[in-house]
């Protein structure tokens, strides 16, 4: 598919009804996004199924969570959420935890309405990306966020990945 046919999505926040389909649309994204960090054994042991019971977690979060998804017609093709900092000494209040989208809807700009949705236009925020995801770090800094010298390692289903952290 070609990423100008996408330009029509829209983003709405999550229900816990969505949560089977979100694990199913989290898996592909993981596949997608961590072919290159993850092995392949790896990746195909993704249990969709647990992925929407986190789902389900995730969807009832108190007000100061924003979780939303994003909409090609009536097919969830990404998510993203936000919430208060996880981090002891972290760099701003707010943390983006995952952002998320199906490789076919990259680059049409619904990754930005999924942004936008759960970061205000000038809030300050912070996030932990994987080290080698060039494509990620740019649209970062394109909304404002630069990298602040902060790495870590962390355990990705299993195995291990190098994250760097941004920050506005």
């Amino acid at each position: 598919m070609a990423a100008e046919l996408h330009t029509d999505t829209v983003v709405r926040p999550v229900r816990v009804s969505d949560a089977e389909t979100l694990g199913r649309v989290h898996a592909t994204c993981w596949h997608e996004t961590y072919d290159h960090l993850i092995s392949k054994a790896t990746l195909e042991n993704i249990s969709t199924k647990r992925l929407a019971e986190l789902w389900t977690g995730w969807a009832a979060q108190g007000p100061e969570f924003r979780c939303y998804v994003a909409l090609d017609g009536s097919e969830i093709v990404g998510f993203a959420g936000s919430g208060p900092a996880r981090d002891a000494e972290a760099p701003a209040e707010r943390e983006l935890i995952f952002i998320y989208l199906l490789a076919a809807y990259q680059g049409t700009g619904t990754g930005q309405k999924l942004f936008d949705a759960v970061v205000g236009k000038d809030e300050a925020v912070y996030l932990w990306v994987a080290e080698d995801n060039p494509r990620a770090h740019r649209f970062y800094q394109r909304n404002g966020l630069a990298l602040d010298g902060a790495s870590q390692e962390e355990p990705f289903l299993g195995e291990t990945i190098t994250e760097v952290r941004f920050v506005r």
